[in-house]
């Protein structure tokens, strides 16, 4: 590791971002799901389901009221689920009570006994095959389906972000719970990272693991990217790794989790006197730059991306001004995107609280293409056309979804 010195290190762009594929004005908001969740995908979970369900009963005993579930059925029985993220209702069957969060509009599609039937088979995968070794087999098809679906539908801009979405419990939910109910519901036992186009929030890749902690290894190889890391993973290895690959990163450096082996100790210590504020030290080796930067505290990144020598400066409502390498302002940037993301978006996912854990990931994975699903038509020419907002495009979905509203004829 040695100091900088006057190198600067470029970042390459040549591409065009946004959508691959041009939708006609008249394009329903189907249309856009199922560019990620397609008739086929469809298909095979009620093949999967009623697989299911003819050997539950196999075993069980015979349920005399069961009728193989169709198509149309798969279809309202996603438009139900995904309902409670525009009502932000976690039961799904209070659509058929006669409280406050009923609607007799939808509940006239399906009854609620069948509802509940489908619900009990429903499945993505119906066995476990003797080549399946990792817990999410359940659900790993529809996952790499999806991720087809993005990969084909979307073009990323240079820079992106990787980050953990916000899709822990409700905070309202939570505050009107008792103890006994908070005591019944179980954690998610999965952890869920995303790779995110900073230019428009779309999420390009999703990356799953069962357990808490940092997902799984591997990372999407598009030439010249540059990615930053709002949270305390990355390493030199990783860093070294992408950079092999054109993928130039920023990320925040944590002592208790990030694997720091091979960095300078010097700089993984804090000095005895803390520095004046905006104050940094850098170490280099090769094209990696690490920075300790002070701001009522020490913050370390690794970078690839910026040049060491660059500087920047971060605005503070109350401090004004404060200097820092361009590779922190950069990342200060980004993690205030997350947040606007965030606010933005994470208040769709759907509220539905399944305790098995392909269903939670399946659930969170569909709320995901979801809004993949709104941004590829804001970006559209259909927005121009009807300007819906994310609340009316999820009720324009589930009422197509349910068949209350006309999709395009394919559908």
């Amino acid at each position: 590791w040695r100091v900088p010195g006057q190198k600067d290190c470029s970042l390459p762009w040549v591409g065009i971002s946004g959508p691959t594929r041009k939708m006609p004005p008249g394009a329903s908001a189907m249309d856009f799901f199922q560019l990620f969740v397609p008739d086929n995908v469809l298909k095979n979970m009620v093949v999967q389901t009623n697989m299911y369900a003819k050997k539950f009963q196999e075993r069980f005993g015979s349920d005399g009221t069961w009728a193989e579930v169709t198509l149309p059925e798969m279809k309202a029985f996603l438009g139900y689920m995904i309902s409670t993220s525009i009502s932000h209702c976690e039961s799904v069957l209070s659509i058929w009570s006669s409280g406050f969060y009923s609607n007799r509009s939808l509940a006239l599609v399906m009854s609620q006994a069948r509802f509940e039937q489908i619900l009990k088979y429903f499945h993505v995968v119906a066995f476990r095959s003797s080549q399946t070794t990792h817990g999410l087999y359940k659900v790993q098809p529809f996952l790499d389906s999806l991720q087809n679906g993005f990969d084909s539908a979307f073009r990323p801009s240079q820079t992106q972000v990787l980050h953990e979405p916000l899709i822990d419990e409700d905070p309202v939910f939570i505050a009107t719970c008792t103890e006994r109910e908070l005591r019944k519901r179980k954690k998610r036992k999965f952890s869920l990272w995303v790779r995110q186009c900073s230019s428009t929030g779309f999420i390009i890749q999703v990356s799953q693991g069962v357990g808490p902690g940092r997902p799984v290894e591997g990372t999407h190889s598009v030439t010249d990217e540059l990615v930053t890391h709002p949270f305390p993973g990355p390493s030199p290895g990783a860093a070294t790794e992408t950079e092999a690959g054109k993928i130039y990163c920023c990320g925040l450096l944590s002592s208790r989790k990030s694997d720091c082996t091979g960095l300078p100790p010097s700089m993984l210590t804090n000095p005895a006197t803390p520095p004046a504020r905006g104050q940094h030290r850098i170490k280099m080796k090769g094209n990696m730059s690490l920075i300790c930067w002070y701001n009522k505290g020490h913050f370390r990144f690794l970078t690839n991306a910026y040049s060491p020598v660059q500087q920047g400066v971060i605005f503070k409502r109350k401090s004004g001004e404060i200097p820092c390498p361009l590779a922190v302002e950069a990342f200060a940037a980004h993690l205030s995107y997350i947040c606007k993301y965030d606010d933005k978006y994470s208040k769709y996912f759907i509220s539905h609280k399944p305790n098995k854990t392909w269903q939670q990931v399946f659930w969170f994975a569909i709320s995901i293409a979801i809004n993949n699903a709104y941004i590829l038509y804001k970006l559209s020419d259909a927005y121009h056309v009807k300007r819906y907002s994310r609340a009316q495009f999820g009720e324009r979905l589930v009422r197509e979804l349910l068949g209350l509203e006309e999709a395009s004829p394919a559908h």
